[in-house]
């Protein structure tokens, strides 16, 4: 397993302090508050610590409250809502300086046969050689920021390829749509449960950024805030991480300081394993 990988699967494996309830470090991506897909993978991971092993987390939904401290560990406070003949579910808050930064609600069910359909996986370029970011991040390294150069030229646990590469740093206007392909950068293990909640981290990889592009911003530019308000995400069917994967995303509205963002992961063979909402602030302070 790669290094990178290895340490981002003990970020998200919480230590057990009692029943229901976890404790999780931050990490430090260069973003001054706390990625917001590390508190969905380690809520994720809390919740289904609570739940039979063979019901699989198929949805959840979740509220951004405060700006999280990565300096600082996070509480995962786990309230069991129902746990029925079908389905479990929970309630997850994370919490820091004793107060609420995260909600989450996540709902579980063990697999059963049922009708099936789905949306034809749209066009896209194949991954094979395409350059990832980290490579582009490298040819784009003197003009980083010192404070974000050694984050984004490091070695990260995810590879990520862009169909079409968009500079946070200096945008271009373009339509509000993305496709990316992503794989584990090393060998997951073998349990859907950790391929799940590594896949809530990258959800949030590629999203909300998504809204800016119609107005040619990048969101690292200066001046420009964003931040998640909520996001949500339903995993259709099983998949490999360790397979490339298409985040084919776009923004279908921006609005009221807020943009709207929707994605969809496919595996390279068409099938549709999972959905993605979020709305987060977007502002120029320029």
């Amino acid at each position: 397993m790669g290094q990178t990988l290895n340490n981002l699967l003990t970020l998200l494996n919480l230590e057990k302090i009692e029943e229901g309830l976890f404790r999780g470090q931050s990490e430090d991506l260069g973003l001054r508050q706390v990625f917001g897909g590390q508190v969905v993978g380690q809520a994720l991971y809390a919740a289904k610590e609570t739940v039979p092993e063979e019901r699989l987390v198929h949805s959840f939904h979740s509220y951004f409250l405060r700006p999280g401290d990565s300096q600082k560990p996070i509480i995962y406070d786990v309230e069991v809502l129902r746990d029925g003949n079908s389905f479990s579910a929970r309630r997850v808050a994370a919490i820091q300086n004793g107060k609420p930064i995260f909600y989450m609600t996540a709902s579980f069910q063990a697999p059963e046969p049922g009708f099936e359909h789905q949306k034809t996986m749209p066009t896209a370029t194949g991954p094979e050689g395409l350059p990832s970011e980290t490579e582009i991040a490298q040819s784009l390294a003197h003009l980083l920021p010192p404070i974000l150069k050694e984050k984004f030229l490091c070695d990260r646990p995810l590879e990520i390829r862009p169909v079409e590469f968009h500079n946070p740093l200096k945008g271009h206007v373009a339509a509000p749509t993305r496709q990316v392909w992503i794989r584990a950068n090393g060998t997951v293990p073998d349990d859907i449960r950790v391929h799940q909640y590594l896949l809530g981290y990258a959800s949030d990889l590629n999203f909300l950024p998504v809204a800016l592009q119609p107005h040619g911003i990048g969101f690292l530019e200066k001046g420009i805030q964003i931040a998640t308000i909520d996001h949500s995400m339903w995993f259709h069917r099983p998949f490999n991480l360790n397979e490339w994967l298409l985040y084919s995303v776009e923004s279908t509205s921006a609005s009221s300081a807020r943009g709207f963002v929707r994605g969809e992961f496919y595996t390279q063979d068409g099938a549709l394993v999972a959905s993605t909402v979020q709305e987060g602030v977007m502002r120029n302070h320029n």
